[in-house]
């Protein structure tokens, strides 16, 4: 009986005091001061300043129970993730009731696998914790700040009256420029840029704190597409635009198993000669209702189906039926480069399986250049992917170090992997015939390469200007839109007889190896 006369006296004083200390109450206790006096006097007012701070405290005290507990870890300094996901919940009811908007935030480092690879983990760490700890620092006292994972943080902010877009792209702003200061790590400065995405809990349809904050993750999504440093605000599009990717998913799965994407082939040339070297088996999606599809659009697509082992398969089978018809009709094609990635180059099976290949096709290992990003060789250390390239070299195949001068490949992975040929990025060979910083990068490399006996090609050639400079610079081959654009199969033996054709009315340009 006692206890439930206790609880109706809270709950009475908790009531008076809502009603009392309400903005539109407290606006009239100047006019009722001033009321008090007229009529009674000083006395009035004496009695109104004594009985007024007792009305506060017997009327504003709250249990307990009703407060919110926020803990801390000592090690990351934000809250513990159960903590922070009863006050996303909390808040999310509470402005929905009072009708208050509030914004949840998820924030993630750019690249950061990058990061554990190039400076090891416990520099990792050390840049989690100071990006985690200059969040903290931007946000308000009672904005809830949480880890959801080693670099990516979540923000629940205070619910107020007023908040606009433009407030939570301001907050996302300060909270990217905080992220972008220097970080020290053993004497050097890191740099790291982030994305943000973030939903304000009006645009949630669902009553469901647990979808708000699901809400800010499909805007984070949007913001890592269109990154790096990108920064998205969620919408109802994005929802179905992630429900599309999955269907995406398993279209390119069927697209793979019915025959849908196929290589074109890009030619490569000698800067000698002239004469075709080579070309590259790049992947295009024939889709039966948009037409030709570029990889851009679907290849992240295949690595999340986890397929990307089948596209170099179905890539492989289709450049050896090129080669045996490029000899059946009498042209010359050296070689044809297939790219590999990470999942296929890990297969302990895979050079067994590229010789029971070369061999049903009737083809020379040296017929295939074997195509590897530089970043792959850089992160690699002697595991099975290390076999791997050096049994395909054993076996006779070339190995092309692709997108040349964007890793950190060092010059003894170039030797380890016993590459024949690094392919020089085409971010050196742009306007590089105008720009002389190009032309000393492209220099430096080529006379690296020179010493250490491996040939080069450069990669996105677009202009005579380019692929001249490239020639006398003493590159070996060249490739790109200024060359020739990908084709279809039944396109490059007219494109072929074409280029032959241009050669015999061409004087030859004359290069440094020439002179």
């Amino acid at each position: 009986m006692f206890k439930v006369l206790a609880e109706a006296v809270a709950s009475a004083r908790v009531r008076l005091g809502a009603c009392v200390f309400s903005p539109k109450s407290l606006a009239f206790i100047p006019a009722v001061c001033l009321g008090l006096y007229w009529y009674a006097g000083e006395v009035a007012l004496i009695v109104t300043a004594l009985f007024f701070p007792v009305l506060v405290i017997l009327t504003r005290a709250k249990p307990p129970e009703a407060s919110t507990p926020v803990t801390q870890t000592s090690v990351m300094g934000m809250m513990q993730r159960d903590d922070f996901q009863d006050i996303v919940l909390q808040r999310f009811k509470d402005a929905r009731a009072d009708g208050l908007i509030s914004a949840a935030f998820q924030i993630e480092i750019d690249d950061h696998t990058a990061l554990v690879e190039r400076y090891g983990q416990t520099a990792a760490d050390l840049i989690s914790k100071i990006s985690g700890d200059r969040i903290v620092a931007v946000t308000r006292d009672r904005d809830a700040v949480t880890h959801l994972d080693t670099f990516k943080y979540a923000v629940c902010l205070e619910p107020v009256r007023q908040m606009d877009l433009e407030l939570c792209i301001q907050l996302a702003g300060r909270i990217q420029a905080a992220l972008e200061e220097p970080i020290p790590v053993d004497g050097i400065s890191v740099h790291v840029t982030s994305s943000v995405g973030f939903c304000q809990q009006t645009k949630v349809i669902s009553r469901s704190g647990d979808a708000w904050l699901a809400a800010a993750g499909h805007a984070l999504r949007e913001a890592h597409l269109n990154g790096p440093g990108a920064v998205r605000a969620y919408s109802d599009k994005m929802q179905r635009k992630s429900e599309i990717r999955a269907e995406q998913r398993e279209e390119v799965v069927q697209a793979l198993e019915k025959g849908q994407i196929r290589p074109w082939f890009q030619p490569q040339i000698s800067t000698d000669t002239g004469l075709v070297t080579g070309f590259e088996a790049l992947a295009r999606w024939n889709h039966p209702n948009r037409g030709m599809v570029s990889p851009a659009a679907f290849l992240t697509a295949i690595e999340q189906a986890g397929m990307l082992e089948k596209l170099a398969e179905v890539m492989m089978f289709h450049a050896f039926t090129a080669l045996k018809a490029w000899d059946s009709a009498g042209v010359h094609v050296p070689q044809v480069g297939v790219n590999f990635a990470g999942p296929e180059l890990s297969n302990p099976k895979l050079v067994d399986k590229i010789t029971w290949e070369l061999d049903r096709f009737d083809l020379a290992p040296e017929r295939l250049a074997v195509e590897v990003l530089e970043t792959v060789v850089a992160n690699s250390p002697d595991d099975t992917i290390t076999r791997n390239i050096n049994g395909l070299s054993r076996l006779g195949c070339r190995i092309d170090l692709d997108d040349f001068g964007t890793g950190h490949a060092s010059i003894s992975s170039i030797r380890r992997f016993s590459v024949s040929r690094i392919k020089i990025d085409r971010s050196f060979v742009i306007k590089a015939d105008r720009d002389p910083e190009q032309q000393r990068m492209i220099s430096a490399i080529l006379t690296m390469a020179e010493r250490l006996e491996v040939e080069t090609l450069a990669e996105g050639v677009e202009s005579a200007g380019e692929h001249a400079l490239l020639a006398q610079l003493g590159c070996d081959h060249v490739q790109g839109f200024g060359i020739g654009k990908p084709m279809p199969f039944d396109q490059t033996l007219d494109w072929i007889a074409n280029h032959n054709a241009k050669l015999q009315a061409t004087p030859q340009i004359l290069t440094n190896k020439s002179r």
